[in-house]
């Protein structure tokens, strides 16, 4: 599914699935069953760029896990977020708990707040336009609001730091390297 969905930057896609145990705590086989779930939309939303597609579908996957990881939720109820964000469906948004209910008017109301925060913008390297709900744009936004919030990069922390996140990476390192084998 990645080599359809990303064709040539499908080499970059496997490179962030290879090292997510790393950031994610996930194996490279769950990285990329959740990138494809919302990559459509995420091409799509991109013009088709298929490298600035790989990039922003790894700040989503990122994102997702460190929200699991702050927050507590259900990464499975995290992932059914982003991809009902990707058909333009928010009644999920209270999922990622950032303090915005599950509705369109809430969404834009995340995107607007985000995209006033140009230091948060700067530091990850984004824009964030207001208006913009674009699945592109709304992943944009989720991921300055984590980094305002202090969401931004617990799961990597966690992973190197904690005996549990410890754990988690290691499980997702031996998942890979049983698939590998």
């Amino acid at each position: 599914g990645v080599e359809t969905l990303f064709k040539n930057s499908a080499n970059k896609v496997e490179q962030y699935a290879r090292d997510s145990f790393k950031a994610t705590q996930l194996s490279a086989n769950q990285y990329m069953e959740t990138v494809t779930g919302f990559s459509a939309s995420m091409l799509q939303s991109l013009g088709g760029d298929t490298s600035k597609a790989a990039e922003m579908s790894n700040r989503a996957v990122i994102d997702m896990a460190d929200n699991a990881n702050k927050m507590g939720t259900n990464m499975q109820d995290i992932q059914n977020a982003y991809q009902g964000f990707a058909k333009q469906n928010y009644t999920m948004l209270d999922n990622l708990k950032l303090g915005y209910g599950g509705t369109q008017a809430e969404m834009k109301r995340l995107i607007s707040d985000a995209s006033k925060m140009t230091k948060e913008q700067k530091d990850l390297n984004l824009t964030v336009k207001d208006g913009d709900m674009s699945f592109a744009n709304i992943t944009a936004a989720i991921s300055v609001m984590q980094k305002h919030l202090g969401i931004a990069g617990t799961a990597a922390k966690e992973a190197k730091t904690t005996l549990s996140g410890s754990f988690n990476m290691m499980k997702a390192s031996a998942q890979d390297f049983m698939a590998s084998l």
